[in-house]
């Protein structure tokens, strides 16, 4: 038996057009919202109380939702809409949407909350990333060791694109991500105390022999440039990833897993 019986049908609905245009970020910074698609990344999101706003759900489709879901959902005074399969369509950007489809207002996190750890903080700073995918699997690295938060620089890819929200399976609702300028920022964490840590290819010190235990704001920067001008000279360290092979770099993301990682393993997590 369904629980939502009534559907709205026409991809020309009003909300249905306000929806669709939260795939692009024009309309996600006009609305504020974004979206999430797919069980994972809605469950994700209502396991950490994160603010869902509406429910989006194949109403021919309920029977693929995981029991509970949406009795969760609704019981948590989230709006619930049935729709049809044009309408699912028009309100994503996959080739084959799953049955759920969530509306959320955007995170709302400052610079400072990043400042604010009791522990010694361990910041993963983006400067210019412009691959969604990218984004996403650094933002997952960071959730996966424990990271203080992440801090977006002016350049880098939207945190809402789709393809990011994706990429970090649910690892967005689960530490604080800012977007700041760096410029700012940086300087602010450098007086708190912290290391301003970046990768660079002429740097003498290895990831392995830099010492993590204490406040670190690393910096990936962007894939083809690297870290930019202005902001290699706000850095206080340099660090290199040794390699024995004949690549010549490493993708971003693999990069900043591999730096994070060795933070984790410093910081005590065998």
């Amino acid at each position: 038996m369904t629980l939502l019986e009534s559907s709205i049908t026409s991809v020309h609905n009003p909300r249905v057009k306000s929806w669709a245009q939260l795939l692009d970020k024009k309309g996600r910074d006009k609305q504020g919202q974004f979206i999430i698609e797919g069980v994972h990344l809605v469950q994700e999101a209502l396991a950490s109380g994160a603010a869902v706003e509406t429910l989006i759900v194949a109403s021919d489709r309920q029977q693929e939702l995981p029991t509970g879901l949406l009795e969760q959902a609704l019981a948590a005074g989230i709006e619930c809409v049935a729709v049809s399969e044009q309408v699912l369509a028009k309100c994503t950007d996959t080739l084959a949407p799953q049955a759920v489809l969530a509306v959320l207002p955007k995170l709302r996190y400052e610079p400072r909350d990043l400042l604010a750890a009791a522990a010694p903080g361990l910041v993963v700073v983006i400067d210019g990333i412009q691959d969604p995918g990218n984004l996403g699997t650094i933002i997952r690295s960071a959730d996966a060791v424990g990271a203080t938060g992440v801090l977006l620089g002016r350049g880098t890819v939207d945190l809402y694109n789709p393809k990011t929200v994706r990429s970090t399976m649910g690892s967005l609702f689960h530490l604080p991500i800012v977007q700041g300028d760096l410029r700012d920022a940086l300087p602010q964490a450098a007086s708190a105390g912290a290391a301003i840590v970046t990768t660079s290819l002429q740097a003498k010190m290895s990831c392995y022999e830099y010492d993590f235990r204490e406040p670190v704001w690393f910096v990936v920067g962007n894939e083809g440039q690297g870290v930019s001008e202005e902001v290699s000279l706000l850095a206080t360290e340099q660090i290199i990833i040794p390699m024995q092979g004949r690549a010549e770099s490493l993708n971003a993301a693999m990069a900043a897993t591999v730096v994070l990682f060795e933070a984790m393993r410093q910081r005590g997590v065998s």
